[in-house]
C-alpha cells in the first residue's frame, strides 16, 4: 500500500513539472515594426485627464468665424418670419437689407421691325398659328418695333413659348427683365456641430422655397458686427424711375 501511495505521488510531481517547465506556452517574438506601436486602451481605462467630452468635440469643428447668410428675400415681412423661426431654433440671425435688380421675370418678344407693314404681318402671322395674347409694343430708338408674347417667371416657360413663336417663322427672342429694388437677407452662425442652415426646417413652415444658404459677404463680420436693424415694413420702398415704363410688357404669368 505504502509503495502504491509512493508511486502516486511520484506520478503528480512527474506531471506537475512537466506542465510547469515543459508543455508552457511559448510566446512568439514581438516583431520590429510591432514593437513600436502605442498599447492600446480601451475608454474606461483612460486618465480622466485625457478623455474628450463628445460636446466639445462637435463645438471645436465649428470655425468661430463662419458665417452664413440666408436669402434672398424679396419682402421684409418673409425675411422676418424665417428670422424669427431661426431664433426659436437657438441661432442669433441678423436681418440685412441690400440694393439690388431682382429678376421680374423671362420676357418673350419678337423686335426687329421697322415699319408697321412688318409689324402687321407678324400679328397676322401669330394670330393665324394661335396666338391670340400678342400684344404690340411702342417703338423705342434703341430697339425699334416689338411684339411682347409674354412674361414669364420660369425659364423654361419663356423658352417653350419662343420655340411656339420660332415654328411659326417669326424671330422669337427671350430676355430677362430686372427692375431696381431691395433683397433681404438673414445673416448667422452655425451652431456647435452644424455646418449649415437647416433650410428645410424653414419651408417646412411655409417660408419662400427659393431661398439657400451660402457664405456672408466679406463686408459682413458677425462676431464684432452690431445687429443691423431691421427694416420698417410700413415705410415704403422709394419708387425709382424707369425710362422704359411705357415699353413694360404685362405681370409674369
Amino acid at each position: 500500500m505504502r509503495t502504491i501511495f509512493l508511486a502516486l505521488l511520484l506520478l503528480n510531481a512527474a506531471y506537475f513539472a512537466w506542465a510547469r517547465w515543459v508543455d508552457a506556452p511559448r510566446r512568439a517574438p514581438a516583431s520590429d515594426a510591432l514593437s513600436h506601436l502605442p498599447q492600446l486602451h480601451l475608454a474606461d481605462e483612460l486618465p480622466a485627464a485625457t478623455k474628450t467630452d463628445p460636446a466639445q468635440a462637435a463645438a471645436a469643428t465649428v470655425d468661430p468665424q463662419a458665417c452664413f447668410s440666408v436669402g434672398p428675400f424679396g419682402d421684409v415681412d418673409n425675411s422676418a418670419r424665417a428670422a424669427a423661426l431661426l431664433r426659436a431654433k437657438g441661432f442669433d440671425p441678423r436681418q440685412r437689407a441690400e440694393s439690388a435688380e431682382p429678376s421680374a421675370g423671362y420676357w418673350v418678344f419678337v423686335g426687329g421691325m421697322k415699319s408697321d407693314a412688318e409689324t402687321d404681318r407678324a400679328l397676322v402671322t401669330l394670330e393665324r398659328g394661335g396666338i391670340k395674347d400678342a400684344l404690340l409694343m411702342p417703338a423705342t430708338a434703341d430697339a425699334g418695333k416689338r411684339i411682347s408674347l409674354g412674361l414669364f417667371s420660369e425659364r423654361t416657360r419663356a423658352d417653350k413659348r419662343a420655340q411656339t413663336i420660332r415654328g411659326l417663322g417669326l424671330n422669337a427672342e427671350v430676355a430677362e427683365r430686372k427692375l431696381p429694388g431691395t433683397l433681404y437677407w438673414v445673416d448667422l452662425a452655425p451652431l456647435p456641430g452644424m455646418g449649415t442652415v437647416p433650410i428645410q426646417d424653414l419651408f417646412a413652415e411655409g417660408v419662400s422655397s427659393r431661398i439657400a444658404v451660402q457664405s456672408c459677404p466679406p463686408a459682413v463680420h458677425l462676431p464684432n458686427a452690431a445687429a443691423a436693424p431691421a427694416p420698417n415694413p410700413r415705410t415704403p420702398t422709394p419708387a425709382v424711375a424707369d425710362p422704359k415704363a411705357a415699353a413694360k410688357p404685362p405681370a409674369a404669368r
